[in-house]
């Protein structure tokens, strides 16, 4: 252990070599990753009902992903994918392993909560996106959801590349947009460790029940408005990256009761209401589908707030913002999957590899070098995005830079397309792309048109250039092709202690 912690301080400490493009050169960078939004939940991918103008400008300005797919179907381990540049079978995390749970409670005002939150972490003998750009000039900031490591692990943002951090370090504690605290950190700012921010006027109230309705600190604008704050902070001098993990349209199905809810209240005129129940932590959902809307819409301003500063601060020319959602819709909470159409052309939903758990909105806008309206069919994953923003930074060695030499193996399965996003050279292609999924005793494997999915240890095989939908499992006339795409499974996956699955099986 203290090996694998040297070597992580290293990493922070900006012990290697400084990079070949001189820091004035590099870009700045914004990943916006909101939490379960589908594929067809905005309008630039379909969707008529939610009202999403900013997106789909984003879309007309800049090059929308057809066939970009998250790390996982559910979130932590899809962030997990994004961070470590690793695919679900090399990752640390795998699911949403928790660690609250049998801790000492403690008191938020009438409210007890947990003293210990957060899921379980990343490897600390494998790099992660904010340590390379960190190392290589960049002023790094993350606001939103963490899901990388609970409270007091070697994995929090203070210790993982970030100069700021604002939100939520666990996921588990996001299921409520009016919660008792979050978590901050400012190394700018001279703290020296991941703190929580009591919200006052929150634990007036209980955290569950009628009165909840009353607080009145909405962690969603909140983590936004500091956000923006550290936006409006950022210069030309030297480049920042941005990760924007916002929070919405995950359940609970609250927010402010404003105009934005009241409108689509008045479009929908239906009761949708959602009820709790005592095994929830979501609380009860009024006017559900209304929510859920005003929710994806609130987003939607969010992100044209982001654009219209870079434009207004001058920066908008060499940024470039990345946004997509870190797996398909929920029907949670009161979330309905079908009244909005869901992934209409995609089967299945969040926690299933199908297409509609794993192929999401992707689209990348950069006034000076994505050429705008481009619609593109690159297959990519979220364990691409390591490898193309490093290179980006001006790190085209990332993989073996910052390979760890003391680890026996040490992974990294991305693809650049920056080749892509700048139009320029030939765009190199994943042979294959592989999920695994403990919750649901899942396994996918993509190669090319093929699509093998494996349940409980059976496989089912699709051809998405005839079968989008994957309605017809064609697995018993190609053999070959499934015995095939079954090795590439096991030559993919290592085994973990934490996150078990059964491996496909070929009678």
């Amino acid at each position: 252990m203290k090996i694998r912690r040297l070597y992580t301080s290293l990493l922070c400490g900006g012990m290697f070599l400084p990079s070949l493009y001189a820091f004035g050169n590099q870009p700045n960078i914004i990943v916006i990753m909101c939490d379960d939004l589908g594929y067809n939940d905005v309008g630039c991918y379909g969707q008529h009902l939610i009202e999403t103008p900013n997106i789909d400008r984003m879309a007309r300005e800049g090059m929308r992903f057809t066939q970009a797919y998250a790390g996982s179907p559910v979130s932590a381990p899809s962030r997990a994918s994004f961070m470590t540049g690793q695919h679900t079978g090399h990752t640390e995390v795998r699911g949403n392993k928790e660690y609250w749970r049998d801790v000492p409670m403690v008191r938020y005002g009438e409210n007890e909560d947990y003293s210990r939150v957060g899921q379980h972490p990343y490897a600390a003998d494998h790099i992660i996106l904010p340590e390379i750009m960190r190392d290589n000039g960049y002023t790094t900031a993350m606001f939103g959801k963490w899901a990388g490591g609970y409270e007091g692990s070697h994995s929090t943002p203070d210790k993982r590349g970030i100069d700021e951090f604002y939100g939520y370090i666990c996921q588990y504690q996001a299921h409520l947009y009016y919660p008792n605290f979050l978590n901050c950190y400012s190394r700018i700012e001279g703290d020296t460790t991941l703190m929580r921010v009591v919200l006052d006027e929150n634990i007036l109230y209980p955290q569950h029940g009628d009165d909840y309705t009353k607080r009145t600190q909405y962690s969603a604008d909140m983590i936004h408005r500091r956000a923006m704050a550290w936006l409006e902070r950022q210069t030309s001098d030297k480049p920042f990256f941005g990760i924007f993990t916002y929070t919405l349209p995950h359940a609970e199905l609250v927010q402010p009761d404003d105009a934005l809810v009241d409108y689509y209240r008045e479009k929908f005129d239906d009761d949708s209401d959602w009820k709790t129940n005592p095994w929830s932590r979501y609380n009860t959902a009024h006017d559900a589908h209304a929510q859920f809307a005003a929710m994806v819409s609130r987003l939607d301003r969010y992100v044209g707030e982001i654009l219209d500063a870079l434009r207004s601060e001058g920066l908008a020319e060499n940024t470039l913002v990345i946004f997509t959602s870190d797996n398909g819709p929920h029907a949670e909470g009161g979330g309905d999957p079908e009244f909005f159409g869901f992934n209409a052309e995609l089967r299945g939903i969040k926690r299933e590899t199908h297409e509609g758990g794993v192929r999401v909105p992707f689209i990348a806008w950069w006034p000076q070098s994505v050429a705008a309206g481009a619609v593109n069919d690159h297959i990519l994953a979220f364990y691409d995005m390591m490898p193309t923003l490093s290179a980006l930074a001006g790190v085209d060695d990332y993989a073996e830079r910052y390979r760890n030499p003391m680890a026996e193996v040490d992974y990294f399965d991305g693809v650049s397309f920056a080749p892509t996003l700048l139009g320029e050279g030939e765009q190199p292609k994943h042979e294959y792309l592989y999920w695994e999924f403990e919750e649901s005793d899942q396994v996918a494997v993509r190669m090319g048109d093929w699509k093998l999915v494996s349940k409980g240890g059976v496989p089912h095989l699709y051809n998405l250039a005839k079968d989008l939908h994957e309605d017809n499992d064609v697995a018993a006339q190609y053999p070959d092709i499934v015995r095939r795409m079954v090795d590439i499974a096991y030559a993919e996956h290592i085994e973990s202690p934490h996150f078990k699955v059964t491996m496909p099986r070929i009678d």
